[in-house]
């Protein structure tokens, strides 16, 4: 299927407004939601049936707008991609319906739908809504960043005046050592060092410029596809922890306002080793 950047915009623009219908219901369901309905995936991973409603409502959507697609989900409410091969051409949704359940769970800000829209590696639009704030984020292939229609740049601080996302993953055994190395290398040095617990948001605001760096590992692709394609277009480099361009098929990212990546890199590099 061709598909020039008109449609991509005219596409991504109808994903705005299917996000937002899901962040809509996540919204209402909040007003009531009990605790008694979270579910544990794993140590500290949960889930709701927000999390699984938001996603039968965004698959459903979808599915109108591209019949032809196939779905990576987080949460497994439609056949996935991610258990068979796809082909190179082939159009797949990756969808996070609620990333940052944890948040969500405790009442804390941010927790958002994510929606991304790949073929084969190439990230072709994304899609970002942060829920407490009302606030989308949105960017297309070729097609610039943008909030709300507002056009959305990195910023420029170097690492003295960043202010940088260092979040913690769920594989804590596997990622304590590398986080504490980061924070006792970057704690002093950068300008600050915050954990937002969603990396959807974290990315967005790398390319809003309200964050300057983001790293993370132990993450899955709906975690971080739509924020990553939305940080790139607002002019921001994004990498695998090893530093390949090539980090959608890998579970680390490194989103920066490309003056501090080689920075983050190298601090990594020194961080992840036995690790």
């Amino acid at each position: 299927m061709a598909m020039d950047v008109l449609n991509l915009q005219e596409l991504t623009l109808a994903v705005y407004d299917v996000a937002r219908q899901a962040g809509a219901f996540i919204r209402q369901e909040r007003s009531h939601f009990s605790a008694a309905s979270v579910e544990r995936k794993h140590a500290h991973d949960y889930v709701s049936y927000v999390d699984k409603q938001s996603e039968k409502l965004i698959v459903g959507k979808l599915q109108e707008l591209l019949p032809q697609a196939v779905f990576i989900t987080e949460e497994g409410t439609v056949s996935s991609a991610a258990d068979h091969p796809v082909a190179d051409e082939q159009l797949c949704w990756v969808i996070d319906p609620l990333d940052g359940t944890t948040n969500f769970i405790h009442r804390f800000a941010p927790y958002a739908v994510s929606i991304a829209l790949m073929r084969g590696t190439d990230i072709l639009l994304g899609v970002v809504y942060e829920v407490c704030a009302d606030e989308c984020f949105y960017a297309w292939l070729g097609g610039g960043s943008y909030a709300d229609g507002q056009p959305l740049h990195v910023g420029q601080s170097a690492i003295d005046d960043a202010l940088l996302c260092l979040q913690l993953p769920y594989n804590s055994q596997a990622y304590k050592p590398v986080i504490q190395q980061l924070i006792n290398h970057f704690y002093g040095r950068a300008s600050s060092v915050r954990m937002l617990g969603s990396a959807a948001i974290a990315l967005c605001y790398v390319a809003a410029g309200r964050l300057d760096a983001y790293v993370e590992k132990y993450i899955g692709q709906w975690d971080y596809m739509a924020g990553a394609l939305i940080v790139a277009e607002a002019g921001g480099r994004v990498t695998n922890f090893e530093g390949s361009p090539q980090f959608t098929q890998g579970d680390s990212i490194v989103a920066t306002n490309s003056v501090v990546h080689d920075e983050m890199l190298q601090a990594l590099a020194t961080c992840c080793q036995g690790n």
